[in-house]
């Protein structure tokens, strides 16, 4: 089986309850699609408690297919959550800061 990501799912909207319904069918059809899903969330702008909540079902769901789920490229708002809610571990990415952050 070939790990390897195609090319990463960009999500270039706000991660918010607004869009979670939406986001959440495609998420949830990206990673049936894949062995390994790839997240960009560089362009991210807004991020809620329910943009978190699809970022953890998602890992859930990865683990419990056994398929890998990277987030790359995290926004300013995506790191701002996972870092006040304390779970920037519990997804195992890197998470780089620009210097000028």
């Amino acid at each position: 089986m070939d790990d390897s990501p195609a090319k990463p799912l960009v999500i270039d909207d706000d991660m918010t309850i607004y869009q979670a319904l939406a986001q959440k069918e495609q998420l949830l059809a990206a990673l049936a699609a894949a062995d390994h899903l790839e997240l960009d969330l560089a362009g991210v702008a807004t991020m809620d408690t329910a943009g978190l909540q699809l970022l953890i079902l998602l890992k859930r769901e990865a683990l419990q297919q056994g398929k890998r789920l990277t987030i790359s490229r995290h926004s300013p708002a995506v790191r701002h959550v996972l870092d006040f809610c304390n779970l920037v571990a519990a997804f195992g990415d890197p998470l780089i800061i620009p210097a000028n952050a």
